[in-house]
């Protein structure tokens, strides 16, 4: 008996698009002897749509279509099932689900906003849960955690639009205190959006105006001389966990952007809609794989890597990003990605995983952890209230939890 699968992605998000590059690309990967694929499209207005033809890229140029063909639905739990009905009359059951698969990116979706409500409602799901996927997301979480372990990274100081805007000359002073040139970064985005890399002060304000337009914490860090930048995939769990290749990745910017990411060709800019989104998504993207690295610091890059998704709690298959200083041999972690682009998948493959094994790897982690949280107490069988009184409050309640 095939297992459910539903594939979750798009969404309220910057990486709108990244996200359904995604999860095409591993619906159609996805063993069809093992697996039934159910396509979750969430659209930009947060409405949810299934219906086949969302596995096919071509759809997306027209969204029209998914509205008119695609039946818009609800998820939730339903006699001893969780299932998808219909949004609208009539309200039936168009398919149960056993499992999902989230391929969401970025802000309400990676950020552990759908991680809680598939944890609330009970449903089994594939990844990190909701507390790694939080701080996954948020940069200052993620590094202040990072910190705490002693793990290399390099300085940074952060702030709130609030603080910027009540007094933008304290925070370009506490700026000031960074080694120039800084990277400003939009603390919860990812793919690249709103980061700017800024050579002297007089051009921060115009990096931290356009950071903001995403985000209400900015993040900024001294950028690392002599950059040479390598990604690497963790799989497991807390238990458990094993490391991909390493790959260096090849950018004509300072830093890999959105453009050298997604957009055909690596060039244009994110502004205006005639660029064309690579299909292949971070798949496409330069690279020199394996990376280029002394025996010395690809082993320092796997074992910080592990200890990094370990830290964190993350599960699954995360994507953790480094900054080497080349010429003083000096690695410092960047961030993680517990949903990234393409899935890495084409860092396992070096190993000897396709992607169909190593989604199948996923799914098996994400069946694991629904069982390890089942086998924890999460409520009390007894109910307190049922002594309570309205003016007495509880009598005799005392050591009756269990």
């Amino acid at each position: 008996m095939s297992i459910k699968v539903g594939v979750v992605f798009g969404g309220e998000t910057v990486e709108h698009e990244v996200s359904i590059i995604s999860a095409v690309q591993a619906m159609n990967k996805l063993n069809l002897e093992k697996y039934d694929i159910i396509p979750i499209y969430i659209t930009k207005d947060r409405e949810w749509y299934t219906g086949d033809m969302l596995k096919d890229i071509e759809i997306y140029k027209d969204m029209s279509l998914i509205k008119k063909y695609g039946k818009n639905v609800v998820l939730y739990y339903k006699d001893g099932n969780y299932v998808l009905q219909n949004k609208n009359f009539p309200k039936t059951v168009v398919s149960d689900v056993d499992i999902i698969f989230p391929i969401v990116h970025g802000t309400n979706g990676e950020d552990g906003t759908l991680q809680g409500y598939l944890q609330m409602i009970g449903i089994p799901y594939v990844g990190s849960n909701v507390y790694s996927s939080v701080v996954g997301q948020d940069k200052v979480y993620m590094k202040d955690i990072w910190a705490e372990a002693g793990l290399s990274m390099t300085k940074y100081v952060w702030f709130y639009d609030v603080d910027y805007k009540k007094d933008s000359d304290k925070i370009v002073k506490d700026v000031s205190k960074l080694k120039y040139p800084v990277i400003v970064k939009p603390a919860t985005t990812g793919s690249s959006v709103g980061i700017s890399v800024v050579e002297k002060e007089e051009k921060l304000i115009e990096a931290i105006d356009d950071a903001i337009q995403y985000d209400r914490k900015i993040l900024v860090e001294e950028v690392v001389e002599n950059l040479q930048e390598v990604n690497i995939a963790v799989m497991g769990n807390y238990e458990h966990q094993k490391v991909s290749e390493i790959e260096e990745v090849i950018s004509t910017n300072k830093f890999l952007t959105y453009a050298d990411k997604y957009i055909s060709g690596g060039k244009g800019k994110l502004k205006g809609k005639q660029q064309r989104i690579n299909s292949k998504g971070m798949a496409s993207a330069n690279r020199k794989l394996p990376a280029d690295l002394p025996e010395k610091l690809h082993k320092e890059v796997e074992e910080m890597a592990i200890k990094a998704f370990k830290v964190l709690g993350s599960s699954g298959n995360s994507r953790i990003d480094f900054l080497i200083d080349s010429k003083k041999n000096k690695v410092y972690i960047n961030e993680i990605n517990s949903i990234p682009g393409s899935l890495a998948f084409y860092l396992w493959e070096e190993k000897g995983i396709n992607y169909t094994s190593l989604l199948e790897d996923m799914i098996n982690i994400g069946i694991k952890d629904y069982k390890k949280r089942l086998s924890k107490t999460s409520s009390f069988e007894s109910n307190i209230l049922k002594n309570f009184t309205a003016n007495g409050g509880l009598k005799g309640a005392k050591g009756k939890l269990r």
